[in-house]
């Protein structure tokens, strides 16, 4: 891409970044951005200097935000004694599109993979057994990906739970093996939470 401004190749390389986007992708991106303008452009930086600025991690459950604590964990119209267990924060906006759920989230930001290096002590493990120390949550629902690192993680905290004496469960196979969370439409969602299944 040596024939483009520079400026323009620094986009396309920042927008190849992201998930998703491959070379073509980026680049086409980067010339709809610089051929919408400069109040297009302002735009888009204002919303990005907003999020970066404004953007942060609940102290509660882990969930991205912009005031602390969350307006889901400020709700009380939820019930504070289920939560449910998920990897990122993509997923509690797939769990509150179904709109089955009521009670409270834990977000780990991530899943056991020993492959990379990344334990239980990267997660936000230890932050899920002291809310769940506490007496007050009655279940856990691990809401975690059915593939190998959603189950390794499953089955690690079912295990780091059960001294707890909280009810643990699982959410239904109604989502295939190997699914993503955030590819699951709101019905196979709401049937597998209301299926779920208690932990051994």
């Amino acid at each position: 891409m040596s024939h483009l401004p520079e400026a323009i190749h620094e986009l396309v390389e920042e927008l190849r970044k992201l998930p998703g986007v491959g070379p073509k992708t980026a680049q086409r991106l980067a010339f709809h951005l610089v051929v919408s303008g400069k109040d297009a452009m302002n735009r888009l930086i204002s919303s990005l200097v907003e999020a970066r600025d404004k953007i942060g991690y609940c102290s509660v459950c882990g969930n991205l935000t912009d005031q602390d604590p969350c307006g889901i964990c400020q709700d009380s119209r939820r019930d504070p004694s289920v939560i449910c267990v998920v990897a990122y924060p993509k997923d509690v906006l797939a769990i509150e599109r179904a709109g089955a759920f009521r009670g409270l989230y834990h977000v780990l930001h991530g899943y056991i993979e020993p492959l990379k290096g990344i334990g239980p002590e990267e997660l936000r493990v230890q932050e899920l057994l002291k809310r769940t120390s506490s007496g007050e949550i009655k279940e856990i629902i691990l809401a975690t990906n059915p593939d190998v690192d959603g189950e390794t993680t499953a089955l690690y905290l079912a295990k780091a739970l059960k001294p707890l004496g909280v009810k643990v469960t699982r959410l239904a196979r109604g989502l295939p093996f190997g699914a993503d969370l955030d590819y699951a439409d709101e019905v196979t969602i709401s049937k597998s939470l209301e299926a779920r299944r208690e932990l051994d």
